[in-house]
């Protein structure tokens, strides 16, 4: 099958418009159109349901949609593998929630498994956290960085940071029974910290600003009279000048961050002397 028709396939259902994705993959209309076609044909189904500015995926198109996504991720990951030179001659692709990849103490991680391992290329993806372990299984990626470590059998986990998340604003001196005059920055850190912070009645309120982005969430704060919850590597700076302010009496969350990868990964010995790079200062098993 060829890529390109799955490419434009996605970039049609992201914009739910033939002409912007026309102009998104630098083609004409009528291309995208006959790619869509070509690709309808091949697999016997319509994709797309088509009225005057309302293009929506049909059922079939909805059930193809995560395959097109795991080819091209796959496809774009055999180029690579295929071209390594002589001077980068092994490959590991790296799966973390967006916000992760903002989280302090990553990119020095990453750059210190550069300086161990000579000759190494990383891939690292963006990955939603409801799609990481099947990432895994299905070997699109070989390691991911979590919060929530899945537990399913062939899977292992190594415990590598602890932190904490904060209720902070930029009020000074603020209590609990401020927080119902304090607009609300939800920070959405998964199913458990959900929960968690369901049981602060005092929080139970529409957003403000509901976000994956611990960055977009500080500078809100920063700049807005508001409350949230945030990492502590995160706030550490701001609350050490001054700009940010724990709230007074709140519960603080316990968090961790994890590394999980297949036992069987055919990438192993790899693996093995990458994760062995110390994240911080905790590595173990769970």
């Amino acid at each position: 099958m060829d890529t390109e028709l799955l490419r434009t396939f996605l970039e049609v259902t992201k914009t739910r418009h033939f002409g912007r994705a026309a102009d998104n993959l630098f083609l004409t209309q009528s291309a995208v159109s006959f790619r869509v076609r070509q690709l309808e044909s091949q697999l016997g189904n319509d994709l797309f349901s088509r009225q005057r500015g309302n293009v929506q995926l049909t059922a079939a198109g909805e059930r193809l949609q995560p395959y097109a996504e795991a080819i091209l991720q796959t496809w774009g990951r055999a180029k690579q593998d295929v071209a390594l030179t002589d001077s980068l001659t092994k490959q590991v692709t790296i799966g973390a929630s967006p916000m992760f990849w903002e989280f302090d103490g990553i990119s020095d991680w990453i750059n210190r498994i550069y300086d161990a391992e000579e000759g190494l290329s990383l891939r690292l993806e963006s990955v939603p956290r409801q799609s990481m372990a099947k990432r895994l299984l299905d070997k699109s990626i070989d390691v991911s960085i979590t919060s929530e470590p899945p537990r399913i059998d062939n899977l292992q986990v190594s415990r590598v940071r602890d932190f904490q998340l904060q209720l902070v604003t930029r009020e000074q001196g603020s209590t609990m029974d401020d927080l119902s005059a304090l607009p609300l920055v939800f920070l959405d850190w998964g199913t458990r910290f959900s929960v968690e912070h369901s049981r602060i009645s005092e929080l139970q309120k529409t957003p403000v600003m509901h976000t994956h982005s611990s960055r977009m969430a500080l500078e809100y704060l920063l700049n807005n009279r508001s409350v949230g919850f945030l990492p502590s590597p995160v706030i550490a700076q701001s609350v050490e000048h001054g700009e940010l302010y724990p709230i007074f009496g709140a519960p603080v969350m316990e968090q961790s961050l994890y590394l999980v990868w297949r036992e069987d990964s055919d990438k192993l010995a790899l693996l093995q002397a990458m994760l062995s790079v110390p994240f911080n200062n905790v590595i173990e098993s769970v």
